[in-house]
C-alpha cells in the first residue's frame, strides 16, 4: 500500500495549494495540453487493464473481469476519446446577441469557457475506476486540475489508482489521496473550485454542508429507486431479459439499476416466468461459482440485503429466488446472492423505502397506467426511469408526466451509455450533469464578455438625464 494512504487534512491542503498555484502560474491549458492529458488517461487504462481487473476482483471478493472491462475501462476510454475528438469545438468562444442599438454601433458579446481551477472528485466503490475516469474526461477537457478521493471500500483499487496517477500525471495536474471516512470528511472541507461526488444521498448531505462553508459548487450523482414501468404492449420475454441483465450486472450494485418493476396486474406471472428464463439463459451453469456473476462488496452490505428479504418475508411478501441450479448460497467463499423477486411488496417494507443496490427486484401490480405514473410521482424523483412497450402515446405520457434524471425506453441503464446525452439526477437523485459537452460545461466557468461600442451615443445614459433619455425610457417601460 502506498505511503499516501490515510492522507491528513494538512497534506491534502498542501496538494490543493500546489495545484491552485500551478493553475494561476500556467494559465488555462490550450487544446494540445488538454488533449495530451486525455491521451495519458487513456494510455493508463490500456496499460494497467489487467492490474485493474485483478484489484477490483480482489476488492469485491469476486467481480467479473468482463464487467470491469466493459463498465469501468471501455466506458471510460469512450468518454475520454469523445472529449478529445470534440475538444477544440467545445473550447471556442460563443458569440451572443447584443441589445439594440449597441450591436449596430459595434458592441459585441461572447461567452468564454474558462477552467474552474481545481476539481475535487469523490468516487464510489461500485465502479471504482469508471466513476473516476468517466467524469475525469469532462474535468480535463475543461482544462482543470484534479484531486481524487476514491472509496476506502475498494482499498486495493484505490491504492492502485494512486500509483497509476503518480506514474501518469505530475501531481500539479492530477493526484489521488486515499483513506477512510476521516480523510473523506477532510477532503470535502477543502476550498476546491468545484466538487463532484458520486455516492449515497445520505453522504451527499454531509458533503454539501461541508462544501457550503467554502461556497464550493457541486455536482452530485446519487441514485434512488429507479422504476420500471411495463406497458401492456411490452414484449415481456424481451423486457425481462433486459431488466434482469441490468439487475444482475455487478449484482445490482449500480446507481441506475432497475429498483422495482410496475407490471399490469394480470401479467405478473408472465414477467416472473420470463425472468426465470432470462437468468437461466445468462447463467446456464449456475451463479455460485460463475465468473460472470459478481459478489456483494462487503459483509455489511450483504447483511443489509438479507435484512431486506427477511423484513419483506415477515410482512407477507412472496420471495421468488431466480436460482437456475438451485444452489445453496449458505456455503460459499464470498458473498454472492441469487437474484430475488419480491411479490406483493407493501409500502412499509424496507425494500420499498430504501435504494436496494443489490440483486433484489420488487414487482408491484398496477391497474391503469395512470396508477403507475401516480405511484412514481408520489416518491422521490429517481435517477433513471424505464418504460417498456410499443404504445407511443403511453410512452410519451409516462415520460412527460414523470420527472427523473434520464429515461431509457425498452431497456434499462442505456441512456447513461450515450456520451452525447447529459447524465445526472434531479433533487434527491442528484444535481448537475456530465458526459460529453455537458461535462465540459459543468466543469467550466461560463464567462460573459462584452465589448462596448466606440460611439458616444451611450452618454445618453449618464446624468444629467435629458428629455430624450426620458422618452427612451417611456418607450421601453410599457
Amino acid at each position: 500500500m502506498s505511503e499516501q494512504y490515510g492522507a491528513s487534512a494538512d497534506e491534502m491542503a498542501g496538494l490543493l495549494k500546489t495545484q491552485k498555484a500551478a493553475q494561476l502560474r500556467d494559465g488555462p491549458p490550450g487544446v494540445a495540453e488538454r488533449a495530451d492529458r486525455l491521451d495519458r488517461a487513456i494510455g493508463a487504462l490500456v496499460k494497467h487493464r489487467r492490474a485493474i481487473n485483478d484489484a477490483v476482483a480482489a476488492d469485491f471478493g469476486h467481480r467479473s473481469k468482463d464487467t470491469t472491462d466493459v463498465a469501468d475501462i471501455a466506458v471510460s476510454i469512450s468518454a475520454l476519446k469523445h472529449a478529445k475528438k470534440n475538444l477544440s469545438r467545445w473550447m471556442r468562444s460563443e458569440r451572443r446577441g447584443v441589445e439594440f442599438p449597441m450591436g449596430l454601433l459595434g458592441g459585441s458579446a461572447r461567452v468564454d469557457y474558462q477552467p474552474k481551477g481545481v476539481v475535487g472528485l469523490i468516487a464510489p466503490w461500485n465502479f471504482p475506476v469508471g466513476l473516476v475516469f468517466s467524469p475525469l474526461a469532462g474535468v480535463l477537457a475543461a482544462g482543470n486540475r484534479v484531486m481524487i478521493k476514491p472509496s476506502e471500500f475498494t482499498e486495493r483499487t484505490s491504492a492502485l489508482l494512486q500509483d497509476i496517477f503518480a506514474e501518469t500525471f505530475d501531481p500539479e495536474e492530477a493526484t489521488v489521496v486515499t483513506g477512510g471516512p476521516e480523510t473523506g470528511a477532510a477532503f470535502t472541507k477543502l476550498p476546491f473550485d468545484h466538487i463532484i461526488f458520486t455516492g449515497a444521498g445520505s453522504i451527499a448531505k454531509h458533503t454539501m454542508r461541508a462544501a457550503a462553508e467554502n461556497l464550493v459548487p457541486l455536482t452530485l450523482e446519487l441514485g434512488g429507486k429507479s422504476p420500471v414501468i411495463l406497458g401492456a404492449s411490452a414484449d415481456f420475454a424481451k423486457a425481462a431479459a433486459r431488466i434482469l441483465a441490468g439487475k444482475t450486472l455487478n449484482a445490482g450494485q449500480i446507481c441506475l439499476a432497475p429498483d422495482y418493476v410496475m407490471s399490469p396486474e394480470d401479467k405478473i406471472d408472465d414477467f416472473v416466468g420470463a425472468s426465470r428464463a432470462a437468468v437461466a439463459a445468462m447463467y446456464p451453469d449456475g451463479l455460485k461459482d460463475n465468473d460472470d456473476y459478481t459478489s456483494i462488496i462487503n459483509q455489511r452490505h450483504y447483511d443489509r440485503l438479507q435484512g431486506y428479504l427477511d423484513d419483506a418475508r415477515s410482512k407477507g411478501a412472496e420471495l421468488v429466488e431466480l436460482n437456475p441450479k438451485s444452489e445453496d448460497f449458505s456455503q460459499q467463499p464470498h458473498r454472492k446472492m441469487a437474484p430475488t423477486i419480491v411479490l406483493n411488496p407493501s409500502a412499509d417494507m424496507d425494500v420499498m423505502k430504501d435504494e436496494i443496490f443489490g440483486p433484489i427486484l420488487p414487482v408491484k401490480p398496477y391497474r391503469s397506467i395512470d396508477d403507475a405514473v401516480d405511484y412514481v410521482n408520489q416518491n422521490d424523483r429517481p435517477l433513471g426511469l424505464y418504460y417498456f412497450g410499443s404504445d407511443r402515446a403511453e410512452e410519451e405520457k409516462v415520460i412527460s408526466s414523470t420527472t427523473s434524471g434520464g429515461v431509457t425506453v425498452n431497456d434499462v441503464i442505456f441512456h447513461n451509455a450515450q456520451e452525447d446525452l447529459p447524465f445526472g439526477g434531479i433533487g434527491p437523485s442528484g444535481m448537475g450533469a456530465y458526459h460529453g459537452r455537458d461535462g465540459f460545461l459543468e466543469f467550466s466557468h461560463k464567462k460573459a464578455v462584452y465589448r462596448q461600442t466606440g460611439s458616444e451615443i451611450i452618454k445618453i445614459l449618464r446624468p444629467p438625464y435629458s428629455d430624450t433619455f426620458r422618452k427612451q425610457m417611456d418607450s421601453r417601460i410599457k
